[in-house]
């Protein structure tokens, strides 16, 4: 198929039709098929090859979903459901820059950020690889300097510590990653997050800095994030009770990552200093760009551009696998089974890697901020479920803190368990290659349990449980899937969070919504500029006060607690 083709199909499906995706032949009989009676048990009973079947591989990833509540005929209809809703063509369209952000008129070409520099991509008439790659290289330039003792503060000595202030996409990604991949950093520079926007986090840590080796990193799409901005602005307060001059440490101490340039221009960052983000980059899936800036610092360039690599491999292995074998279709043709047909509106993240500890956050975000839609990208409302709500932890916190829920609780709850089948095999402490074997069979053994409840366990005890005793009943039948890295690398990182990206828009090209805005976290800004101009704290930054309304009448439960705040708050 060629481009052109690809792209006029692609629009004549998004303008062509106002027709729910229920009425769609393949949408019916799937419903018809989650009013089976479904047990884990007797589908593992009856196909003897399940794990065989309901499996697949690909870089570096084993993918086992056969501990999912479906059959052959689920899976084709699936597969039939994801060709009914031309998922090609719109996979396609993401990749060749179409609008697909149909609300904000926009693409969302996360995965040109991936793009080796050979690779070709032009948008609205611009060279998109050369524009990424241009950043990209702007930012290896300043790693380069941080690390290498170049850069200097305002009183010649070398940075020490990097703290980088963002919020939501600019926050949870960098976060994530630096953890995930800190056996991998290199560097004596510590690399700090704050994020909070009432000062605490922030406050702590500049107790313990020094302002002549702090570097500060602010991270914001539109540099206009209030969460983000108070913090920027404290630590700028901070500096200048130094004594050095403001031209000095805007120079010497803060980089700034935007789409708006203008903005940060006008805040005081040096031209030099500045990083380039687009408009069509969403937040929460920005990692990739220069808002990555602050994991480079601690792991290098190199690694850097190795978690690139293993993103656009998995961006490929999207683009080119047939459905069938095809991770990312499979996760999210898993997830709408889940939660639109069988009804299960919970899901949870289980990484059994201490590393992977902020994975389930990211995902918070990733998911639930995409697909937390109730709209169609026509506008019509949905009549049916989309994203679940989506939660997680490290395994053994998770057990020991909501696995009774899972196991025998009133929910019904699908889990993703993640672990890597590799790690201390170099090392020469056999008590932390036991403590791996034993965190991989705690997750092998919790995602059995699950599924078959009591059955389970294969060595009765002496005394079996009756069926009186319902205190130590499991009743399995929690759906999960299981995901095994060969290893946790840089490259193997990119591709499993390259996998739940493209999740994340499988399911919405299945939902018919539009997983790349996020209009309902932009009311809750403008009702706290109103709120904040009535706490008394408020009226000594009257330069906060701009446009409010001093004579708007809240519900009488904000009323009540203004008034309790305002009495508790000395001026």
């Amino acid at each position: 198929m060629s481009t052109q083709t690809s792209i006029k199909q692609s629009k004549l499906n998004n303008k062509s039709t106002n027709a729910l995706p229920t009425q769609l032949p393949q949408w019916q009989k799937l419903q018809q098929l989650a009013q089976r009676s479904w047990s884990l048990t007797e589908l593992f009973n009856t196909e003897m090859d399940r794990a065989k079947k309901y499996s697949v591989s690909a870089e570096g990833i084993y993918f086992d979903y056969s501990k999912q509540c479906l059959d052959s005929d689920v899976k084709k209809q699936l597969m039939a459901l994801a060709n009914a809703c031309n998922l090609q063509l719109k996979i396609n369209a993401l990749y060749q820059g179409e609008k697909v952000n149909s609300s904000e008129d926009r693409a969302a070409l996360h995965t040109a950020l991936r793009l080796p520099k050979t690779a070709k991509l032009s948008h609205q008439g611009i060279d998109v690889v050369a524009e990424v790659h241009d950043s990209l290289d702007k930012s290896a330039d300043l790693v380069d300097r941080i690390r290498n003792g170049i850069w200097r503060g305002y009183s010649g000595k070398a940075i020490t510590d990097v703290v980088n202030i963002g919020v939501g996409g600019s926050d949870l990604g960098p976060v994530m990653t630096n953890t995930a991949l800190d056996e991998w950093a290199d560097s004596d520079i510590q690399v700090h997050f704050v994020s909070n926007m009432d000062g605490t986090q922030l406050g702590n840590l500049l107790e313990r800095l020094n302002p002549e080796t702090t570097l500060f990193i602010i991270s914001s799409k539109s540099f206009g994030t209030v969460d983000t901005l108070s913090n920027a602005e404290t630590a700028r307060a901070w500096l200048l009770e130094t004594g050095a001059s403001q031209a000095t440490l805007l120079r010497r101490h803060f980089i700034g990552i935007s789409a708006n340039t203008k903005k940060v221009s006008a805040w005081g960052i040096a031209k030099e200093h500045q990083l380039k983000l687009w408009n069509w980059v969403g937040g929460r899936f920005s990692m990739w760009s220069a808002i990555g800036l602050a994991v480079a610092i601690r792991i290098g360039t190199e690694r850097f551009n190795e978690m690139l690599q293993g993103a656009y491999a998995m961006d490929q292995h999207f683009l080119n696998t047939e459905f069938e074998h095809n991770l990312p279709v499979l996760l999210g043709l898993i997830g709408v089974w889940n939660s639109t047909f069988l009804d299960i509106n919970a899901h949870t993240v289980l990484p059994y890697d201490g590393r992977l500890k902020y994975f389930p956050s990211y995902l918070t975000q990733l998911e639930m901020e995409s697909n937390g839609k109730s709209v169609t990208h026509q506008g019509q409302a949905v009549a049916y479920a989309t994203c679940p709500i989506l939660w997680g932890e490290i395994g053994s916190n998770a057990q020991h803190a909501f696995y009774q829920l899972l196991h025998q609780g009133t929910q019904k709850v699908s889990c993703d368990f993640i672990a890597c089948v590799n790690y201390y095999q170099d090392s020469e402490s056999n008590e932390l290659k036991r403590q791996h074997a034993l965190s991989l069979a705690n997750c092998l053994a919790q995602s059995r349990v699950l599924a078959f409840g009591n059955d389970a366990l294969v060595a009765k005890p002496d005394q079996e449980v009756s069926d009186l005793d319902k205190f130590k009943r499991y009743r399995g039948n929690q759906p999960s899937t299981t995901i095994l890295l060969d290893e946790l690398t840089p490259r193997s990182f990119g591709s499993l969070i390259a996998l739940y990206e493209h999740k994340v828009f499988v399911m919405a090209s299945i939902w018919d919504i539009n997983p790349f805005d996020q209009w309902g976290v932009e009311m809750g800004k403008k009702v706290a500029d109103e709120v904040f101009a009535h706490i008394n704290l408020a009226k000594s930054f009257s330069n906060s006060l701009e446009g409010a309304d001093p004579e708007v009448n809240f519900d009488s439960s904000t009323q009540a607690l203004l008034q309790h705040i305002n009495k508790k708050i000395e001026v």
